[in-house]
């Protein structure tokens, strides 16, 4: 890029510009809104203005104010929320889980009752043996019976009744001290039949039990 220099009375040299003095009276005049007599600027209608600006300044931050604390106490009440959903949810599990305890308890206790009942009845009335060794003959029907193992207190009721309900060869009672009353195990050449009252009654239970997890 050039540049050419002119001589000051060529005729493409610049005139200067002369600018207009402004006094700071003129800006205040232009910028500035007219004072009235009671000192205020603008005017009434200028004053209104600005109070109903400030009137809804304060409304809006009030707004703003509420937003704000609702939100923030949204926040700080959600893991209040969620963790009384958490223990509803706990509870309305536990009372299916408290019915099946309660009814495991109460089949556990009329078991223990009927075996006890049992037990005095066997005291008290030997010949209750009778109903055992029937159904255990019953179970067995044609078997070959070796031998049949009972509590010494027992040995010679269920030998009265095995010759009553038996023909032929004499089926062995033995009398076994470990075993306890109302005990009656028919041994035979396929394996062992275990008729006792004990083995009745937990066979019992479990049927019970089984019923009371899957009911129909």
């Amino acid at each position: 890029m050039s540049a050419k220099v002119f001589p000051p009375d060529h005729p493409l040299c610049a005139s200067p510009i002369t600018w207009r003095q402004v006094g700071a009276g003129a800006l205040e005049a232009q910028y500035l809104p007219e004072m009235t007599a009671e000192g205020h600027f603008g005017g009434e209608a200028a004053n209104q203005q600005i109070e109903q600006r400030l009137r809804e300044a304060h409304a809006a931050g009030v707004r703003e104010g509420e937003t704000a604390g609702r939100n923030r106490a949204a926040a700080e009440l959600q893991p209040v929320i969620d963790r009384l959903g958490h223990s509803i949810e706990e509870i309305a599990n536990l009372r299916p889980r408290l019915r099946r305890e309660a009814e495991a308890d109460l089949l556990r206790l009329a078991m223990a009752i009927a075996r006890r009942i049992l037990r005095r009845e066997l005291a008290v009335d030997p010949d209750a043996m009778h109903g055992l060794v029937l159904g255990a003959l019953e179970k067995l029907q044609s078997q070959e019976i070796c031998r049949v193992r009972v509590h010494p207190a027992h040995a010679s009721v269920v030998t009265a009744c095995l010759q009553k309900a038996r023909t032929g060869a004499a089926i062995e009672v033995v009398p076994d001290a470990s075993s306890q009353p109302g005990t009656v195990i028919f041994e035979t050449g396929r394996g062992n039949l275990d008729a006792s009252i004990e083995s009745q009654l937990g066979e019992i239970e479990r049927g019970l039990a089984d019923r009371l997890r899957n009911p129909r």
